[in-house]
């Protein structure tokens, strides 16, 4: 197959888009971050919402009010995550999610038997696993982004925890994923699973084993001990590679190749985040009941 230089442009250009955008919005502040990660979660929504549309016809029949406020009900879920220190004047965001997750446990409930042609309790089901595949995910990396711990290094300077633990998620997410291909590409024979054929058990040993040994030489830079810098490392590969798998599961059961086309050459915001969706709670669980412990 001739190499097709307009389609590497493309990738490439996306590419590009994408990490400065990415870098911008996890370094800059946390504001820059919660708006990020609003953003994804939107997208992922919508995304989410299409595939089980086209996996059970009948979601596609749930009312505007089902569709756009399961979506916003779980924005607030975010909000809810954010700490005191997220205000704008006299509100924080964390009271604004509080009220607003009340609202719609009771709203929402209401519009459905009002509004839907058929009380389907199916289709709830499936809104209430996006909360928790997808709005859930993202409140608790929001979660960590508010940790107010501390970290002090040799020359003084002091480093929040709630900055530099999602870091190491999306840095590790990331060298998994660059690590399984490199690995598979070069000696990869086994298949992994048949929902996803082109990963193998020597690509993916190979990504998290490497992922863990490059997020411990970097833990010195991300002001870490080494043993949290590994261990982060480790569960968000493995459970990367799990959420990876499973949109994959879903793709295949809606019969499509991407998630979405938001980005060029590259897909949706389903493919880009799956293997986030799931390592963020995962390491969420390891720092709050081991690491802050």
């Amino acid at each position: 197959m001739a190499f097709n230089w307009k389609t590497f442009k493309t990738r490439a250009l996306t590419a590009a888009i994408f990490v400065v955008v990415m870098l911008i919005g996890l370094l800059w502040n946390k504001w820059s971050f919660f708006l990020l990660f609003s953003l994804i979660h939107f997208l992922c929504w919508f995304e989410y919402q299409r595939i089980i549309g086209l996996i059970d016809k009948g979601y596609r029949e749930i009312s505007p009010f089902h569709k756009y406020g399961v979506v916003v009900a779980g924005w607030s879920i975010m909000m809810y995550f954010t700490s005191d220190d997220w205000r704008m004047g006299d509100l924080s965001l964390h009271a604004i999610g509080w009220w607003l997750c009340l609202l719609f446990a009771f709203v929402l409930p209401i519009i459905e038997i009002l509004f839907a042609r058929q009380l389907n309790l199916r289709n709830i089901a499936y809104s209430a696993l996006g909360l928790l595949y997808v709005s859930l995910s993202w409140g608790l990396m929001i979660d960590l982004r508010s940790i107010r711990e501390t970290l002090m290094s040799g020359n003084g300077k002091i480093f929040e925890l709630g900055y530099l633990i999602p870091i190491s998620i999306v840095f590790s997410v990331w060298i998994n994923d660059t690590m399984a291909y490199i690995v598979g590409s070069i000696i990869g024979k086994t298949p992994l699973s048949k929902i996803s054929p082109r990963k193998t058990w020597e690509g993916t040993i190979g990504g998290i084993l490497l992922c863990v040994v490059v997020m411990g030489l970097l833990a010195y830079w991300l002001r870490l001990s080494v043993t949290d810098a590994c261990f982060i490392a480790g569960i968000a590969a493995i459970a990367g590679t799990v959420g990876d798998l499973l949109e994959s599961k879903l793709k295949r059961m809606a019969n499509i190749k991407d998630s979405g086309q938001i980005m060029p050459g590259h897909g949706g915001a389903l493919d880009r985040f799956d293997s986030l969706l799931i390592a963020t709670p995962m390491v969420w669980l390891y720092v709050k009941l081991l690491m802050l412990t």
